[in-house]
């Protein structure tokens, strides 16, 4: 038994790197050590129970073990004394913060100084970026682009190891993109401030832009790249030199970052017989980008396949495969589909990026009675709710929203999809697999084994699959899936058509959500117009009608990228099943009956929706044109 003094237990015991009593010490000079936890014990004042979060504290200690904390290293610096550092660890553990960040918000400390702690704590270096200056050679190693999507800056290159400064100390695992993408064997970080290094990227790279029409004349000029499109047979060691080669790897390099950078959702490289396109989508729409030459459609297509782990031999076969980066801390997943075509391979690229897509019911654009509507029926106990609507129509987003929002400890959420587009903490998601025959179908009969309370399928595509959807709605658990219809009241009837009986209908289905995206509106260039009558005839409406109404397009800016977009939000048409439309179903009532049921009780369509969208100033006549259509033609 130790006779040292007992101390306050509601006091924590400050970190150290030395042992000693476990009494609480006297306040001290700055660098006096101080005790330290028991080995293999979290710090005094937490409890070991696994089942709650993790404090600050107990996060530092457990990170730092065997090393000092940054608490201690502020105490040895010289920045704070003991007793401050009391205070720190009391406020830390209490308001679940960390233990710097205390310090910074009390003004103990500057931002240089908790940078320097931080520095010492991972054993990096710190520079002065406005004393240390990079060297030409390595600025000419990392693209403009990837310096500042990555938020680092080349410092110098020096025998095979390139060092890079970075303003946060755990996106480490940037450094692996980094060597991925330069093809160097080793890369080492130093750290700086944050604005010191934004602004010392802006210097480094000022009159030194690198435009992808440079770099294409440069590839066009190189003609060791060249490769005969027609031959049957190449050199396999051939085609992975001409992958590696440093002008493909910085084009590609710089068409993926530009893609994360601009928030685009997919990636498209074409071979045609005379030229070899690059699109990208960026809000539902493609853009073309400077094309490269066509003789290199082989060298784009092997390096990508090399950076996706795919067969670069292999020129016959469809193949997918993905490419994971982390950007900024944020993990970008890449998934890579090669199709053989009659010259060449067609790549397209899905950009995963979850810091573009936000997985919250408030943010994607339901109107507030509306939302409170549907925030309703997902809470149902059991059940089925759909959501249609074309490819690309946010249909997934909205139903993860809805899953993020239910995802509780009390329920067990299991999705089956194809293929999982973000992974959702604390959610059981199955992907299909058709080359093993797993179906949605066959994944489906096993969730129900897997006591679920809500079940995901990703899409209804057939009598079986919809079977055993309604099998579980019936046996006490809420079912989301998706189909593809024009609008909500059309979906009962595409349930029949695929052999569901009606019964079976009523009795399973609470609700339907029917749903568009449109661009929005740039708030930085948005101007206000009078459309002229051609454009109000798309609408179906007179002048008479928008009388008082105001109209708006983007102009273009900055921004905006001179599109007059930035972003996209939803229109929705949500129809609650209750018991008349029951009887409808029960009835067989076509679709146009349906409609005009729902229509009466005052729930609006898609292009409703959408002329709210247009005179709230969130879009425009030709985005509501383009993605719905009048009813009649419905």
């Amino acid at each position: 038994m130790s006779n040292a003094t007992p101390r306050d237990p509601k006091k924590p015991v400050p970190p150290s790197p030395s042992a000693g009593a476990t009494k609480k010490p006297e306040a001290s000079k700055p660098g006096t050590a101080s005790s330290k936890p028991t080995a293999g014990k979290p710090p005094a004042g937490t409890t070991a129970k696994s089942s709650s979060k993790p404090t600050a504290q107990e996060r530092d200690w457990s990170e730092s073990r065997g090393r000092r904390k940054i608490g201690q290293i502020l105490v040895d610096l010289g920045f704070i004394d003991d007793a401050q550092l009391w205070d720190i660890l009391e406020e830390a553990r209490t308001n679940g913060v960390r233990v710097g960040q205390v310090a910074l918000n009390r003004g103990l400390i500057t931002e240089e100084q908790l940078l320097q702690a931080v520095a010492e704590l991972h054993g990096m270096r710190l520079v002065n970026l406005e004393e240390e200056k990079p060297t030409p050679q390595a600025i000419q190693m990392v693209q403009q682009t990837m310096a500042e999507v990555y938020k680092i800056l080349p410092m110098k290159y020096e025998n095979g190891v390139l060092t890079v400064a970075m303003a946060d100390p755990n996106n480490l695992q940037a450094l692996d993109d980094l060597r991925n993408f330069i093809g160097l064997g080793q890369v080492e970080a130093v750290l700086a401030t944050p604005k010191q290094l934004e602004e010392a990227i802006t210097r480094a790279y000022t009159g030194k832009e690198e435009s992808i029409a440079a770099l294409i004349a440069e590839l066009n000029a190189d003609t060791s790249l060249q490769v005969n499109r027609r031959e049957t047979s190449i050199d396999l060691e051939s085609l992975t030199e001409i992958a590696e080669a440093a002008p493909v790897r910085k084009l590609i390099n710089m068409v993926l970052l530009m893609a994360i950078r601009d928030h685009a959702s997919d990636i498209h490289f074409e071979p045609f017989e005379d030229e070899y396109k690059m699109r990208y989508r960026c809000d539902g729409v493609l853009y073309e980008m400077v094309p490269p030459p066509r003789h290199l459609a082989m060298a784009i297509s092997s390096r990508i396949k090399v950076m996706s782990n795919l067969d670069i031999a292999e020129r016959r076969l469809p193949q997918d495969g993905r490419i994971e980066l982390n950007v900024g801390g944020n993990a970008v997943d890449m998934r890579v589909s090669v199709l053989p075509t009659m010259f060449g391979e067609s790549v397209v690229i899905r950009v995963l990026d979850r810091t573009v897509v936000s997985l919250d019911l408030n943010k994607i654009g339901m109107e507030p009675e509306l939302l409170e509507k549907f925030r309703h029926l997902i809470h149902k106990p059991n059940g089925i709710t759909l959501v249609t609507g074309p490819t690309g129509a946010g249909k997934t987003t909205t139903l993860y929203s809805a899953l993020n929002e239910l995802n509780t400890i009390e329920d067990k959420i299991i999705t089956t999809e194809d293929p999982v587009e973000y992974e959702i903490e604390g959610i059981i998601q199955c992907p299909i697999n058709h080359e093993i025959d797993l179906t949605f179908a066959s994944a489906l009969r096993a969730i129900l084994r897997q006591d679920p309370d809500i079940i995901l399928v990703g899409e209804i595509r057939d009598l079986e699959t919809a079977q055993i959807a309604i099998q579980a709605a019936l046996t006490g658990h809420m079912v989301f899936s998706t189909l593809h219809t024009n609008d909500a009241a059309s979906t009962i009837t595409r349930l029949r058509d695929m052999g569901v009986e009606p019964f079976l209908l009523t009795a399973t289905i609470e609700g339907i959500l029917a749903q568009r995206l449109v661009r929005k509106i740039c708030t930085n260039c948005r101007e206000e117009f009078v459309p002229s009558a051609e454009m109000l005839m798309e609408l179906n409406l007179r002048p008479a009608d928008v009388k008082g109404k105001k109209f708006y397009y983007g102009a273009g800016c900055e921004k905006c990228n001179n599109l007059g977009f930035r972003g996209r939000t939803g229109i929705y048409e949500l129809i609650l099943v209750d018991d008349n439309i029951r009887d409808m179903i029960s009835a067989g009532a076509s679709t146009d009956a349906l409609r005009k049921y729902v229509r009466s009780t005052g729930v609006p369509g898609l292009r409703e929706a959408g002329l709210k969208a247009i005179f709230n100033g969130i879009t425009t006549i030709e985005e509501v044109v383009r993605e719905t259509v009048l009813e009649e033609d419905a």
